[in-house]
C-alpha cells in the first residue's frame, strides 16, 4: 500500500538554508523551496547540481545563464535547469520564486555544494 499521508507546511515556520532558500514541502522524489526577496546582485558563481530544477517567478527579474544560453525570467515565467547543467543567475530586481527539485535538493547536502 502506498503512503497516503497528507503533509501541510506553514512556510512562516520553514527552515532556511545557508543559500537563503526556505524549505517547503518535501516528498521522497521531489521537494519545493522558496527564494524570497533575493536582492539585486551580480552573477552568482556557476554551478552544476545533481538534481533537476523547475521554477516559477512570483515577482522580480533575473537572468538565467545555462550552458551558454541566457534568458530573462520575469513574473509569471517558469524554467527548467536539467540535472548536471552548468548555470548561474544574475538577479536584476528583488526576486521571489518557488522551485521544485528532483530528487530533493536538500537531501544529502545536494544544494550546499
Amino acid at each position: 500500500m502506498s503512503d497516503t499521508t497528507v503533509t501541510k507546511i506553514d512556510s512562516r515556520h520553514s527552515p532556511q538554508g545557508t543559500l537563503g532558500q526556505k524549505y517547503l514541502a518535501s516528498g521522497v522524489h521531489v521537494s519545493m523551496r522558496l527564494w524570497e526577496e533575493e536582492p539585486a546582485q551580480g552573477d552568482k558563481p556557476e554551478s552544476r547540481r545533481d538534481y533537476e530544477t523547475v521554477g516559477y517567478v512570483i515577482s522580480g527579474r533575473a537572468e538565467l545563464h545555462l550552458e551558454g544560453q541566457m534568458v530573462i525570467l520575469e513574473e509569471g515565467d517558469s524554467w527548467v535547469v536539467p540535472k548536471g547543467a552548468s548555470h548561474t543567475y544574475k538577479i536584476l530586481e528583488p526576486f521571489k520564486a518557488v522551485e521544485a527539485t528532483s530528487p530533493p535538493a536538500h537531501a544529502h547536502g545536494r544544494d550546499e555544494r
